[in-house]
């Protein structure tokens, strides 16, 4: 799979669908209340996208930046966030000094990078002495992955979707140097729902920052968030 038929998929995808390709701004509330952040701080979103995380950066007193490979989300990101720093770019080769910023998000997006290990190194590097990042990753342990993406066959091959186990996961971020701080399950398919539920009336206000319980293992999780810090 080449970095150009990667980036052509979410270029065609962001101008087809825009965000509705995404989860709507209220669900990243959470990732900024786990990764506990304060005022002043700089925070990066590695595959920014439109900008859907970056456009809660302000609410928190937080600078933003952000870097993602597709021109087109940039060009969205840039027409509703125009303080922030937002450039196109390669996740395998930031273009930031060491140590820059205090906080780093990369949402959904590890697993369709092609050199992962040389883009989380890449974060690493930038990433201050004891600065908090936050990762949402795929679990490829989850029934519906193993049901649907491996025996079906269902795999979207051309944005390289892929998966990985909490095992693996913690294995890799452990060797880049990361100490793992928690790792909790995605709160979006218990929020879609309360969302859903709230809207029809059956529900009062949801609370996007506060973690959903759940009585779910932790190991099939559909997706995990990690809070890692760098020692």
């Amino acid at each position: 799979m080449s970095q150009e038929t990667i980036t052509q998929w979410f270029n065609q995808t962001y101008s087809k669908r825009g965000l509705n390709y995404l989860r709507p701004k209220e669900a990243y509330y959470i990732f900024y209340e786990l990764l506990g952040v304060e005022p002043e701080g700089k925070l990066l979103d590695v595959a920014c996208g439109p900008g859907q995380m970056l456009s809660l950066a302000k609410e928190y007193n937080l600078h933003a930046f952000g870097l993602d490979i597709s021109d087109v989300a940039i060009k969205m990101a840039q027409q509703k966030l125009p303080d922030a720093d937002l450039r196109v770019g390669n996740a395998e080769q930031l273009p930031y000094e060491n140590e820059t910023f205090d906080y780093i998000s990369c949402l959904g997006s590890l697993e369709r990078i092609i050199n992962l290990e040389t883009a989380l190194k890449e974060q690493y590097r930038v990433a201050k002495k004891g600065a908090k990042v936050c990762y949402l990753v795929r679990n490829s342990e989850r029934a519906s992955w193993k049901i649907v993406k491996e025996k079906l066959g269902i795999i979207n091959k051309k944005g390289h979707q892929g998966a990985k186990s909490k095992k693996e996961w913690s294995g890799i971020f452990e060797k880049i140097g990361y100490k793992i701080e928690k790792i909790h399950h995605d709160q979006w398919p218990s929020v879609r729902w309360s969302r859903w539920m709230s809207l029809n009336g059956t529900l009062g206000k949801v609370n996007y920052k506060k973690i959903q319980p759940t009585m779910s293992n932790i190991d099939q999780a559909y997706e995990f968030i990690y809070i890692l810090s760098k020692p």
